[in-house]
């Protein structure tokens, strides 16, 4: 049996805002980047997905740093 780290390991309380900037939204894609042939999954369902990921990453970092704006 190994020994594996999870990847979704608390962030220790000591980590500097330097060295753990907030997340930054997806850039959203362009309305003509769609190619409007009814692609699955969409650039824009991808988008979304990646809005889910950021918005959760964002939680995570502000309860890491109360403080913060």
């Amino acid at each position: 049996m190994t020994d594996v780290q999870s990847d979704t390991a608390a962030a220790p309380a000591s980590l500097e805002a330097g060295d753990d900037p907030m997340p930054v939204p997806p850039p959203q894609p362009d309305i003509d980047a769609c190619c409007g042939n009814g692609c699955d999954p969409c650039i824009f369902d991808l988008h979304d997905l990646a809005m889910d990921a950021y918005r959760q990453a964002l939680r995570a970092w502000k309860a890491r740093h109360p403080d913060a704006a």
